[in-house]
């Protein structure tokens, strides 16, 4: 949550600022601001809601040759307001801090400084370490703030000038993202590559607990005792053109048509001699034969994936596999039942995550081996990792995720395809044919995607509907809990899913005339039982949208108001190109209501606070 960015050198501090902003606000955009030094003064300014805001406020204002931070904000401590907004100053202002994260003691620091007389203007826990580093300051801004994270309990990224050191900032890390970016007589900071990607591809890396001194033309990084620490440069491998739109009305259908081609590249980069090779994480054989679970553990739509890579490695390689929402996985009590034999996979898209960190250290703990699924190289997740699976989806800039979501389905299918090889579960001519077909998914992809008017259409029929109901039955129905969630974040219709044999348990309670009911039904030998249920919320009134393979679609003509269908492949790779027209779906029924579809209300991209 929460995005920062800051800049000294030569060039006008406040477009290095805004550009950077705006390409941070899928991390947080209730409110935004920024401080910087112009004419032996502290300029501070902040506004409630989107950037734009803030660009108005700023007018025509120039700040060249001089230091700043900026701030987009995901309100935790204190409702959005230009006070809540970050910078936060001490009294004088002249310091200022933008932080990422939550002080989790903030309010006995808080009671503490009222007690020596430092009035606080907001409601945030931020404006403790203002104060804080105020409090510390003996002339030398590094030590102030070295001081001050001591006295910090929780997660923070934090960028922090003062006006007595105006050439410099001073960042520091915990549990939230910073990278430092590498210019040529400027330097830069931000929560995240894209805010940098026009200047620099060049970047350090912060670790947990270190402090970075940052000038024009030099960068010095300090571990928690002090001590100068030395690290090499890591490169960013995104290209800027990512993060633009292209000629698209937004970042979610350019993302949702990049499908193709991020599975395209996500397979060939492990393609070798047309078997799959997993190299990167490091599985022998003997490890494979030798595990008794596998546990994945990840949130959101990382979490929906873990849930259809379920069905499929069980499937296919016929072993138990665990799947849980990392926010509760580290408080199972006593503790979660791990072992040395079991193989442990976290996913996540940021790879900063804060729930899904934490479950990955816990597993580490007690001695499991942990795999990570994500798409940012250099993330919290790929380092700490014992072996890391990069997806290659590329930057995806919609808060909803698509291509990061079926790029890491892709994954765990391949991992289900080595694990069932290496254990004897699967032939090689079934293993031949399992990589022929995921071979097929782009194209087939292309497919969905060239019929996209039709759910189109439908999102033009329904936009207006209050609940909306998803059913499937097995890997369908880890698909649906997708479908439903997109839909939800994007155009804020109620949406439920229900495994399709549960209707008749209590949900079916919920329909009514003309409610939407979607049913899946991809899987052969469980088309008879989802036609059943069809029938039973048809005559409840439901309107019924099934959607099927091809080969499927004349046994759903007659019970359904409208059939959809995608191309024909194996039944277990069915999923892959069905959550194209769900996408679509949300997508289409966002723009008709009006709903702001890359940035939808309350959420952020990077859930970096627990």
């Amino acid at each position: 949550m929460c995005g920062i960015v800051g800049y000294v050198g030569k060039k006008d501090v406040l477009p290095v600022l805004l550009g950077g902003l705006g390409k941070l606000e899928y991390r947080g955009y209730d409110s935004a601001g920024v401080a910087f030094v112009k004419d032996g003064q502290m300029k501070v300014i902040k506004a409630k809601g989107r950037l734009s805001n803030l660009r108005e406020k700023l007018g025509d204002v120039v700040a060249e040759d001089t230091i700043g931070i900026g701030h987009t904000r995901w309100a935790t401590h204190g409702e959005p307001s230009d006070i809540n907004a970050h910078p936060h100053t001490n009294t004088a202002g002249d310091i200022a801090v933008v932080h990422n994260g939550i002080i989790e003691n903030f309010s006995k620091l808080k009671n503490w400084l009222i007690s020596k007389g430092i009035h606080f203007v907001s409601e945030t826990d931020t404006e403790v370490v203002a104060h804080l580093v105020n409090y510390m300051y003996e002339g030398d801004l590094k030590s102030a703030v070295m001081k001050t994270i001591k006295m910090l309990e929780g997660s923070y990224a934090l960028g922090v000038i003062t006006l007595k050191e105006p050439d410099r900032i001073v960042a520091a890390r915990k549990d939230s993202p910073l990278v430092i970016g590498i210019g040529k007589d400027e330097n830069l900071i931000a929560s995240d590559f894209p805010a940098i990607l026009e200047y620099t591809k060049d970047v350090y890396l912060l670790d947990d607990g270190e402090v970075a001194e940052i000038t024009a033309d030099n960068i010095e990084i300090y571990d928690v005792l002090g001590n100068r620490v030395h690290k090499e440069p890591f490169t960013i491998d995104w290209d800027v053109s990512q993060a633009e739109k292209g000629g698209w009305e937004h970042f979610m259908i350019k993302e949702i048509h990049e499908q193709p081609v991020a599975m395209h590249d996500t397979l060939m980069a492990r393609m070798r001699d047309g078997k799959i090779d997993l190299s990167e994480i490091n599985v022998t054989e003997e490890y494979i034969n030798d595990i008794e679970g596998i546990h994945i553990v990840a949130c959101g739509s990382a979490y929906h994936a873990g849930i259809l890579g379920k069905y499929v490695i069980e499937n296919i390689a016929r072993i138990p596999v665990s799947v849980d929402v990392a926010s509760e996985f580290r408080y199972r009590m006593p503790s979660p039942l791990l072992s040395k034999k079991d193989l442990f996979i976290v996913i996540s898209q940021s790879g900063e995550t804060a729930d899904t960190i934490a479950a990955l250290r816990e597993a580490q703990s007690k001695g499991a081996k942990v795999i990570a699924i994500t798409n940012v190289k250099g993330s919290t997740i790929s380092r700490e990792a014992d072996f890391t699976m990069h997806t290659q989806a590329g930057l995806e800039i919609a808060v909803a995720t698509s291509k990061g979501y079926t790029t890491q389905c892709l994954c765990l299918y391949m991992i289900g395809a080595e694990i069932a090889r290496m254990r004897g579960e699967m032939s090689q001519e079934e293993y031949d044919r399992f990589v022929k077909d995921l071979q097929k998914i782009p194209d087939l992809m292309k497919m969905v995607l060239d019929k996209k008017e039709e759910i189109q259409h439908l999102a033009s029929m329904r936009f207006g509907d209050v609940n909306e109901f998803f059913i499937g039955r097995g890997i369908d129905y880890a698909l649906m809990m997708e479908g439903s969630l997109k839909l939800k974040e994007l155009s804020y219709i109620h949406s439920e899913t229900y495994a399709a044999g549960e209707l008749k348990h209590g949900p079916i309670a919920l329909i009514e005339d003309n409610t939407l009911v979607m049913a899946l039904a991809t899987q052969k030998p469980l088309i008879e039982k989802v036609i059943s249920n069809i029938k039973e919320v048809k005559a409840r009134g439901a309107y019924v949208v099934a959607m099927t393979q091809d080969r499927y679609r004349e046994q759903f003509e007659k019970d359904s108001d409208l059939v959809l269908t995608v191309p024909d492949i194996d039944d277990l790779f069915a999923p892959l190109l069905a959550v194209l027209p769900y996408q679509l779906y949300g997508y289409y029924t966002a723009v008709f209501k009006g709903c702001d579809v890359d940035k939808p209300r309350n959420l952020a991209k990077s859930v970096t606070v627990e």
